[in-house]
């Protein structure tokens, strides 16, 4: 598959014109934020775009409706959080959130610091696509089946699989080869494109990828699985401290929440499911935070509808969308008709009034035809049509 058009993802030096005005992504990579650095992004969210921040499915930033992209520029800047004007918009890197503090084979944490700078201090790679996903998984299985095209897979504390497009080539690397390796494809990348913008799109690329870097795979191959479980509420750290995993209503913080989050004085990390965790509380603060976020909007119950559901951007900020998808889904949560996996099978195919809907498990909600957002692995769609909403 070879592109026609350039990549244009979004940036903060480059914004996206979106239907409801422009759009900034702000890359984190690893979805880590220093309390003081979500505390700048909850200002900007209310003074200069629509009071919302939204977390993406790559643990990213975005605001809407942004009035003074300078400004923004100028604010991210100082907090740290563009310390690349050249490579910003190829700083897509996802880490397993609780790396390090929860489980795991290995600590990816110092790997996210490193793969960034170096990434930003290699000129060539300033020409990756923007969706280019580089993944780090600590080897819980979280990270990895979000199909990343360059990434590692811990299968030891020391021993890493590495993965391109999604998939263990059978090569294992050290820790300390593990950057050097990822680098390496990344360039390896560029070297086989021809104008695409995903490493699965490239004919054989992988393989190409991995004669090109003179290595030799193995026999082992760790199995990729769609994991379901996001973390959500108290979770005990290996160190006696405790992490709260704090869901966000359809990925989107509202800004006055964001600064009592960032009040709390403590790392904070944006996970790829459009959710947050909270890190290295002791059990007084911990009980304290849940008190004072839960009642606005944050959630801490695992079996929330509302982790049940997901969403594209639908109207007003999407010109494609047939309609106003996340107030549909507001009120389907609300009027209980986002049902657990164990409710009855949901009819498929049938063209409904949003107002009937009922889908249980799992679901995305579209407003076209394109699906934009749609999480991986196991997924109802909800599919706006002109007469209505498809269950797919």
């Amino acid at each position: 598959m070879t592109r026609t058009a350039p990549d244009s993802c979004p940036g903060v030096l480059r914004l996206h014109q979106a239907a409801d005005g422009p759009l900034a992504r702000i890359r984190v990579p690893g979805g880590y934020l220093t309390p003081e650095q979500v505390l700048v992004l909850a200002t900007a969210a209310r003074e200069l775009g629509d009071g919302a921040i939204e977390l993406t499915s790559r643990g990213n930033i975005q605001l809407r409706q942004v009035r003074d992209a300078a400004e923004l520029t100028a604010r991210v800047t100082a907090a740290g959080l563009l310390p690349s004007r050249t490579h910003e918009r190829v700083r897509n890197i996802v880490a397993s959130p609780l790396s390090g503090r929860v489980g795991g084979l290995a600590d990816v944490r110092g790997l996210i610091g490193d793969l960034d700078a170096r990434l930003c201090a290699t000129t060539r790679l300033a020409e990756l696509p923007g969706r280019v996903l580089f993944t780090l998984d600590d080897g819980r299985g979280d990270v990895s089946p979000l199909g990343g095209d360059i990434g590692v897979h811990a299968v030891g504390p020391e021993e890493f699989a590495l993965l391109l497009a999604g998939t263990d080539t059978g090569v294992r690397v050290t820790g300390g080869e593990t950057v050097d390796i990822l680098l390496a494809a990344a360039a390896g990348f560029l070297e086989v494109s021809s104008g695409q913008w995903r490493l699965h799109e490239i004919a054989d690329g992988p393989a190409r990828i991995i004669e090109s870097l003179g290595l030799t795979p193995g026999p082992e191959r760790v199995e990729i699985l769609a994991d379901q479980n996001i973390p959500i509420g108290w979770l005990n750290q290996d160190d006696g401290l405790v992490a709260l995993g704090a869901g966000v209503r359809l990925g989107a913080l509202d800004a006055r929440v964001a600064e009592f989050v960032a009040a709390v004085e403590r790392p904070v990390i944006v996970t790829p499911w459009r959710s947050l965790v909270i890190a290295d509380l002791d059990e007084w603060a911990a009980e304290q935070v849940v008190r004072v976020l839960a009642p606005m909007g944050l959630i801490f119950d695992a079996a929330s509808p509302w982790l049940h559901v997901s969403a594209c951007a639908g109207q007003p900020g999407c010109a494609k969308s047939l309609t106003d998808v996340r107030a549909d889904v507001t009120a389907a949560v609300e009027s209980g008709r986002v049902l657990p996996e164990a409710s009855a099978e949901t009819a498929r195919e049938q063209i409904v009034p949003a107002e009937d809907v009922t889908v249980a498990g799992r679901q995305h909600w579209s407003g076209c035809d394109r699906r934009c957002g749609r999480p991986r692995g196991d997924v109802t769609d909800v599919v706006a049509t002109p007469d209505g909403y498809r269950v797919d």
